[in-house]
């Protein structure tokens, strides 16, 4: 049993880390699709498309090794999970079809490139609002039933139990989270008009960042009562309750940064905000992995 433990313990960390690779890597340039009409037609955009160009088409790679980990380590969250989620995997995945195909083709033919920008921003868009709307529909729960002639259990739901007020709220603040990380990544990697622009766009989101955080912070433990046993009850509370300083540290430091002129600090910082995130959530997400 104890072997059992740590290895579902084990792959549990695995995934965490996938999908933390995952926003660190994508969520940038995800952000700066979003943030994409914001910048001036010519240098500005052009300097932000070749700021992604080297990294940008083997981020997903986090994505797949994430999902690959779900089905290998928990088969039956994975059957149940992605069921209940189709629509939005597959606006995800169109998403990322429209970003791939839009930033290669904006290059070659100008007269076009208009075009392939709207494609570019709207593909980022859908993408992140189908993750963070998916992330909203596992932390509210899934319905599910025993089905004997399929061996366990199995999805009960209908094909729009993913939509309610909590899951837009989190598709929401994914949205305003990666946008932050794309700011910050052109504070770092920009420079002149670009970078004073995404300067006065990164000190914004933060703000809402941190709103957005609040919000989903204080919606989540009224969602099931495990969830608020798993935050305020020992020892879970010896985790969350540092949760909110370390948020109000890590902004003050921010702030602080992005004031005085630091490039590469804010995005640290900016992900550090991730991070906070993904400890609270991972502490009510976890003992629901294995079903």
């Amino acid at each position: 049993m104890s072997y059992d433990l740590d290895l579902s313990t084990a792959w549990a960390c695995v995934i965490a880390f996938a999908i933390f690779a995952y926003v660190v890597m994508d969520g940038f340039d995800l952000g700066i699709g979003i943030l994409f009409p914001t910048l001036k037609v010519g240098p500005e955009r052009d300097a932000a498309m070749n700021s992604i160009a080297p990294v940008w088409d083997g981020n997903e790679t986090w994505l797949v090794l994430g999902g690959g980990g779900l089905l290998a380590a928990f088969p039956l969250a994975y059957s149940i999970i992605l069921p209940a989620t189709y629509p939005l995997i597959i606006a995800m995945l169109l998403g990322l079809v429209f970003r791939g195909v839009a930033f290669e083709f904006r290059w070659r033919h100008a007269p076009h490139r208009p075009l392939w920008d709207a494609a570019f921003t709207i593909g980022s868009v859908v993408a992140t609002l189908a993750q963070g709307i998916a992330l909203g529909a596992i932390l509210q729960g899934i319905s599910v039933r025993s089905d004997a002639a399929a061996g366990g259990w199995t999805y009960a739901g209908g094909w729009l139990d993913w939509l309610s007020p909590f899951s837009l709220l989190t598709g929401a603040s994914l949205l305003v989270g990666y946008a932050l990380l794309g700011a910050c990544w052109l504070v770092w990697k920009t420079e002149a008009s670009g970078q004073a622009h995404a300067r006065r766009m990164a000190f914004w989101l933060a703000i809402a960042m941190l709103v957005a955080l609040a919000a989903v912070s204080a919606a989540t433990p009224f969602l099931s009562y495990a969830y608020w046993r798993r935050w305020f009850a020992v020892p879970g509370v010896f985790v969350t309750a540092q949760v909110p300083l370390l948020v109000l540290v890590t902004a003050v430091l921010f702030f602080r940064s992005l004031a005085r002129g630091g490039e590469r600090l804010p995005f640290l910082l900016a992900l550090g905000l991730f991070l906070l995130g993904f400890v609270g959530l991972g502490v009510s997400m976890y003992p629901y992995m294995g079903f």
